[in-house]
């Protein structure tokens, strides 16, 4: 298949990690297979995120600490178009730069790994869960205030590692499905998290594109986005930056798309999960404005249950 275009080549550039570079092998085969005779090259790009594994992702700006250089390689003309996990990219992306397209959406559900195939109601009292995530930190807490939750940073690959240290403190640790999926590593998962204790984060297992607003190739991404997910992500999002909190906050959400009717489940939490406030709606959606209302609809309904006193805490 092709479509007419004037682009001829085009430089991708991502984060230089093996998931990273997973995804954008994604990304080509998507455009390869719209026009074939398109010159691809990939750029890896390091970032703040990864070169600094010691500090919490807060102080580094939170996950804009992923994504800002790479950004600004967009921005400087360094690289045509940006790839990253849709879950890493700030709500608020920078002038000029706008998501051109999101692929079809991998597994949404977070997974626990642990040490001897414990599973998480099983794990004893005290036992360490390592996550970076205040999401993910909150929602285990909220069914098992007893375990600790340490912080755990870098790729996918480190984390195992650091879990897999006999000498470690970890018993377990909760990655999103999709990034081992993506590695060939769904072996390693011990048990799926159901979306009602462990809902996921806004745009969790899609890839997102983007490119400047003046592209020139912009039909080619059009060509690539997929509509069900891009209303899912979009919502979500939505929902997310209507609340006024970061990829950071214990924010969760998934919406699913059926037919022409966008189903939109949201969630907020106090850090120690003993307040929260779960939500949902079903709504009419047949574009993009209207998924971003039914995000912001949903964020308003969670502020009038309390939403917003529990984030104001946090802050």
């Amino acid at each position: 298949m092709s479509i007419l275009t004037s682009i001829t080549s085009i430089r991708i550039g991502a984060r230089s990690s093996k998931l990273s570079l997973r995804q954008v092998d994604e990304v080509a085969a998507a455009l390869r297979a719209i026009d074939s005779d398109i010159a691809i090259e990939i750029a890896p790009i390091s970032t703040l995120g990864d070169r600094n594994l010691d500090s919490p992702l807060p102080e580094l700006g939170g996950k804009g600490a992923f994504t800002s250089e790479i950004e600004r390689a967009l921005i400087e003309g360094e690289i045509d178009l940006a790839v990253h996990s849709l879950k890493d990219l700030p709500v608020l992306e920078a002038n000029g730069v706008i998501i051109g397209a999101v692929l079809q959406r991998a597994t949404v559900s977070d997974v626990m790994i642990s040490r001897g195939g414990a599973r998480l109601a099983s794990l004893p009292a005290g036992a360490a869960v390592g996550t970076s995530s205040l999401r993910r930190a909150a929602q285990i807490r909220r069914v098992r205030p007893d375990l600790q939750m340490p912080s755990i940073r870098g790729n996918v690959e480190t984390r195992l590692r650091k879990l897999d240290d006999p000498h470690g403190p970890y018993q377990a640790i909760v990655l999103a499905a999709a990034g081992l999926e993506r590695l060939d590593l769904a072996n390693r998962i011990t048990e799926v998290l159901p979306t009602g204790l462990m809902l996921p984060a806004p745009g969790q297992g899609a890839i997102a594109i983007q490119c400047l607003e003046t592209y020139a190739g912009r039909d080619l991404l059009g060509a690539i986005d997929h509509r069900a997910t891009r209303f899912a992500v979009t919502a979500e999002r939505a929902f997310l930056h209507a609340l006024g909190g970061g990829c950071s906050a214990p924010v969760a959400s998934f919406a699913s798309l059926e037919g022409d009717l966008l189903h939109l489940h949201g969630r907020v939490l106090s850090l120690d999960g003993s307040e929260v406030v779960d939500i949902e709606v079903v709504g009419r959606c047949t574009d993009l404005a209207a998924a971003a209302d039914i995000g912001v609809g949903l964020a308003g309904q969670a502020i009038s249950n309390g939403a917003d006193r529990i984030l104001e805490a946090i802050a």
